[in-house]
């Protein structure tokens, strides 16, 4: 990927392609976690091989194309810098869980603190009323950065999971959050 730019951000519907600048941003939080940031995203003690993530977008694909999951992605100067996904809870629609969404988001290292997330958040949220009325996502508690900008979104935190990541000798707890898409948007 090239370094930042200051082209405009374009959110959209992932694509095929975007398989490859999507695993780069993903192996940079690998990095990220080795420099000790206290990155707010779960992570596999070594990172997949190519192969696993093709498998990964491949699914990611499909469930997308079947309407169980909603994904937008934010494309800088042609590369892809950001993705935000709700994917369905139950096995599906037709499931008794079926109306929950569970939200993930990440912002490539070198594009943070540009409003990405919340462009990210704000057109991956309008679509996905009609499809999820529940949308749920788990932060770090403290990540208070992305739970303020979840707060902006409508999001209301539920609850705490003491401990819930264990990364090396430490712990990290994480916030519960939740929105209930059945109420007018909020304006974020």
């Amino acid at each position: 990927m090239t370094p930042p730019a200051g082209g405009p951000v374009e959110v959209r519907e992932i694509r095929w392609n975007d398989l490859t600048d999507l695993t780069e941003s993903y192996y940079r939080l690998y990095d990220e976690r080795a420099a000790g940031v206290p990155i707010g995203i779960t992570l596999f003690a070594r990172p997949p091989g190519y192969d696993e993530e093709v498998a990964w977008f491949a699914g990611v694909y499909r469930r997308a194309l079947a309407g169980d999951l909603v994904v937008r992605v934010a494309e800088v100067d042609g590369h892809v810098v950001g993705n935000c996904m709700v994917g369905r809870v139950g096995p599906s629609a037709a499931s008794e869980a079926g109306h929950v969404g569970e939200l993930g988001i990440l912002v490539h290292r070198d594009y943070r603190g540009r409003g990405i997330g919340g462009a990210l958040l704000r057109a991956t949220l309008d679509a996905c009323r009609g499809t999820f009325e529940i949308v749920r996502l788990s932060v770090f508690s403290i990540n208070t950065g992305a739970a303020a900008l979840y707060r902006r979104f409508g999001f209301v935190p539920v609850g705490r999971i003491p401990a819930a990541v264990r990364r090396g000798t430490q712990y990290f707890d994480e916030d519960v959050m939740v929105l209930d898409l059945r109420a007018p948007a909020a304006k974020a």
